[in-house]
């Protein structure tokens, strides 16, 4: 792990010992600066989750990625340090869908002084900071964020900007199933049912703000409220990449086309 190319790449020049307060720096450090996205899903491109290939992509090409490349990063970055930290699997909306939805994310844990603290830098950028493994609610503006024990023993990470609208993941304090995860990450990419075939993202926490680009709508959450825009063309698409996410993927134009219509697909009221 090359942690000064790392460092360079988020922008984080403080302390590296292993602490509560490094690694709550280096974790918003991560979100503010390596965006959450499957432009390369969406282009066709294999994700491998290898490490060299996850640096690579995130630190040397300045791009983003989703959970398994993110928190597979992150998580050698904290190992490098010095700080003890264990991969999680982990299931975005087994509230709703059940054990099979197992593995399809990817979260850390890390141990400080003999406490658990929760560290997701792959879950879009709703967490901003390590969350102390135990039940309770916090405020991550412009989210709301609570962390229960459920009665089959998982921990549900939940999220929160609009009542009766919460996202969540579930998983045990426990070692990760990686062939599970490798396998559910090789099916997101692959089955044409999977959100992230079907849909681009791309998401980036700066701050109490929350930027957001699904489809060909850009949207910006903060305190205040969310605004919203519709991309115009295929050239504003690519700005908005590159401006608002810090990433030059002009070959994402090629992408114009697709996105379009699965927006009309979702929206059809904008087409009428």
């Amino acid at each position: 792990m090359d942690l000064d190319a790392y460092f360079a790449r988020t922008g984080y020049s403080g302390p590296r010992a292993p602490d509560l307060a490094t690694l709550d720096a280096v974790m918003r450090a991560h979100v503010a600066s390596v965006p959450f996205e499957n432009l390369d899903v969406q282009l066709g491109r294999r994700i491998h989750i290898d490490p060299q290939a996850i640096f690579a992509k995130l630190v040397t090409a300045r791009r983003g990625g989703w959970c398994y490349e993110q928190n597979g990063l992150f998580g050698g970055v904290l190992d490098a340090m010095g700080f003890q930290v264990r991969r999680l699997t982990c299931g975005v909306m087994r509230a709703a869908a059940g054990d099979a939805v197992m593995g399809n994310h990817l979260a850390l844990a890390v141990t400080l002084e003999g406490k658990p603290w929760l560290v997701d830098v792959g879950f879009g950028g709703s967490q901003a900071g390590p969350l102390p493994l135990a039940a309770g609610a916090h405020v991550h503006a412009p989210y709301a964020i609570a962390l229960t024990r459920e009665e089959d023993g998982h921990w549900r990470l939940t999220e929160s900007v609009e009542p009766g609208k919460p996202f969540s993941f579930d998983f045990l304090d426990g070692p990760a199933d990686e062939a599970l995860l490798a396998a559910k990450c090789t099916e997101l990419q692959d089955n044409p049912d999977s959100v992230f075939v079907q849909n681009l993202v791309v998401q980036q926490r700066i701050g109490d703000r929350h930027r957001s680009l699904r489809g060909r709508v850009f949207s910006e959450r903060g305190t205040e409220g969310e605004t919203k825009r519709l991309i115009a063309d295929a050239d504003e698409f690519v700005a908005t990449i590159r401006d608002k996410f810090g990433m030059d993927v002009p070959e994402a134009a090629g992408l114009w086309d697709k996105v379009c219509t699965r927006h009309a697909v979702l929206f059809p009221e904008d087409a009428a």
